[in-house]
């Protein structure tokens, strides 16, 4: 994690992975930040927003999640109406999410600047719930979000 200084700022200590969740250093990374993120020509209020509603032809059910006052109730109606699903979305998903990924990163310099700072460090969705886009419980999870990110991070060390 970073230490904090004398001056306020974070020092460039990093601990190898990262896990990110809730924690202070990386909660950028979460799709609950509270980070906008322009998305096919649309303002949505979170990259989980923006994902949640992506899986839906439906546009009263895009409308209803877009309007969502959070993620979490984003997340909750886009479990709600999850038998109105495209049927492509399991083949899609992971695409999608690197797609809104790497948008919220190319309009806020502080994720950007937040997991250059991650170096090499192996970047772990800290979530419990979540076995495909996080750890799980069991530490056994696929961690997509994490990969996702990490591919990302590999893009810009490219550029």
């Amino acid at each position: 994690m970073f230490v904090n200084n004398s001056e306020n700022t974070y020092s460039e200590k990093i601990t190898d992975p990262v896990l990110f969740y809730g924690g202070e250093f990386g909660y950028c990374f979460s799709n609950f930040a509270a980070f906008s993120v322009m998305w096919q020509e649309r303002l949505w209020q979170t990259s989980e927003h923006a994902f949640q509603a992506a899986g839906f032809d439906d546009v009263s059910i895009v409308e209803e999640i877009a309007s969502a006052t959070s993620a979490h109730d984003a997340l909750k109606l886009a479990i709600k109406y999850q038998n109105k699903l495209r049927p492509s979305w399991e083949d899609e998903k992971r695409v999608v999410m690197k797609d809104i990924c790497r948008a919220k990163i190319s309009q806020h310099p502080y994720i950007e600047k937040t997991l250059r700072q991650t170096e090499n460090a192996k970047l772990i969705e800290d979530s419990p719930k979540d076995s495909c886009w996080g750890r799980g419980a069991d530490w056994q999870g696929q961690n997509w979000l994490g990969q996702i990110w990490m591919e990302l991070r590999s893009e810009l060390n490219q550029e």
